[in-house]
């Protein structure tokens, strides 16, 4: 049974009791993310996660993790566009020693001066390895050329000109306009102690509180290409298409629709372009949504004389779908595929903090398992081809990373 409390600084906590198994998982999520980056800030909510290992007024970084160690717990954290998550799993006697440790990180930390130029440098390297990367720095591409002139069009990690001109002064002003209790949800799950509201309150009471209204920047979705060359021997192409928001109704057909176009194996795009024409190694769609719009992706690599073909492909079967729709028989497996995803993927303490953190900090609501199952069954023909019809009826933006040597 899921319990839902509230700090008098305005924390938020959701408890998810797992009885069957002797692990806890802790996790702290903080509404900062690049969405709320301004130009200059850039990269600021990535460098802060890292920060939090970096030394507190008590620890020092070796300390932090020499006290994780101790107890035989892992302690990790990321950062997306719109939230940071840091998070601990313990076995269930060490769940005090976790819940102090992470409040130390997120309340004591000391951001010090030669430990955040230094950081500076390991972002920096993070970054020359995502540039180096083109099948991972071509999906930044095209959300920099999908949401063109907005926040969520920026780099996670920055750049390097951004994070250059942070001070530690602006690291510290950030964190404290972001770190509030109003902004920040504490989700646990796993063998939850009968104690454990008077830990929270006994570790987080000291959390500022704040005001989480913010305004969100209008965005218009651009229909642009974006083509670099580099040194590179395959040609890697992304395409967008404009979608939904989380907590969208149309996020179940959606599901499905993209599921059986190029989230499996058995998808359409796999089928056809690697296994039927032997055009690319890796193809696949997914959709990612925002609080307020989202992007759906498809993306392959080949090499660059096929990439008209592989491109063909992909507007065929978009076509194909948009006029005869998906056949029953792909509904009905792509459904009981999802069905095993959602329930396998929630046997862990791990993955039941982050649904239920990522749900409680962005409003969404807390639905049971069968419930979403239910939802998903109840998909019809007609949802998924309105869908398809809403998204693929309007031109995609592209993100194109082409050979030197053409």
């Amino acid at each position: 049974m899921l319990e839902r409390y509230q700090l008098s600084n305005g924390l938020r906590v959701v408890e998810e009791p797992m009885e069957h198994v002797r692990s806890v998982t802790v996790g702290l999520w903080i509404l900062s993310g690049t969405r709320y980056e301004s130009t200059n800030e850039n990269g600021m909510a990535h460098l802060i996660e890292h920060m939090l290992f970096k030394g507190t007024d008590r620890r020092t970084a070796k300390q932090i993790a020499e006290a994780f160690d101790r107890i035989g717990g892992h302690v990790n954290a990321f950062t997306s566009k719109e939230y940071t998550c840091v998070y601990a799993k313990v076995m269930d006697e060490h769940v005090e020693e976790a819940l102090e440790l992470l409040s130390d990180m997120v309340l004591h930390s000391s951001i010090d001066k030669d430990e955040l130029e230094r950081e500076k440098d390991v972002i920096f390297e993070e970054i020359a390895m995502t540039e180096d990367t083109p099948d991972d720095v071509i999906h930044d591409y095209l959300q920099e050329t999908s949401y063109q002139g907005h926040p969520l069009g920026q780099s996670i990690l920055g750049t390097r000109d951004s994070l250059s001109s942070l001070s530690r002064e602006d690291v510290i002003k950030f964190k404290e306009r972001f770190f509030t209790g109003d902004r920040v949800v504490l989700s646990v799950a796993g063998q939850v102690p009968d104690q454990f509201h008077k830990l929270v309150d006994k570790y987080f009471s000291e959390l500022t509180s704040g005001d989480a209204k913010q305004d969100f920047l209008s965005h218009t979705f651009n229909h642009r290409k974006l083509e670099l060359t580099e040194d590179i021997s395959q040609a890697h192409v992304c395409l967008g298409f404009d979608g939904y928001p989380i907590g969208d109704q149309a996020m179940y057909p959606l599901t499905i629709l993209n599921n059986v176009l190029g989230g499996a194996m058995s998808s359409r795009l796999f089928q056809q372009v690697r296994e039927d024409h032997g055009l690319a190694y890796d193809i696949f769609s997914y959709h990612n949504p925002f609080r307020d719009n989202g992007i759906l992706t498809i993306y392959s690599a080949t090499s660059y004389e096929r990439l008209d073909d592989v491109e063909s492909i992909m507007f065929d079967i978009i076509s194909d779908i948009r006029q005869n729709g998906i056949k029953e028989q792909e509904r009905f497996d792509t459904i009981q595929q999802l069905k095993g995803q959602l329930v396998l993927g929630l046997e862990h303490t791990s993955s039941r903090m982050q649904r239920n953190g990522r749900n409680e900090l962005l409003n969404e609501p807390h639905m049971p398992v069968d419930e979403v199952i239910t939802k998903l069954e109840n998909v019809t023909h007609q949802d998924i081809q309105l869908v398809a019809e809403d998204i693929f009826s309007k031109e995609p933006a592209r993100a194109w990373i082409v050979p030197k040597s053409i």
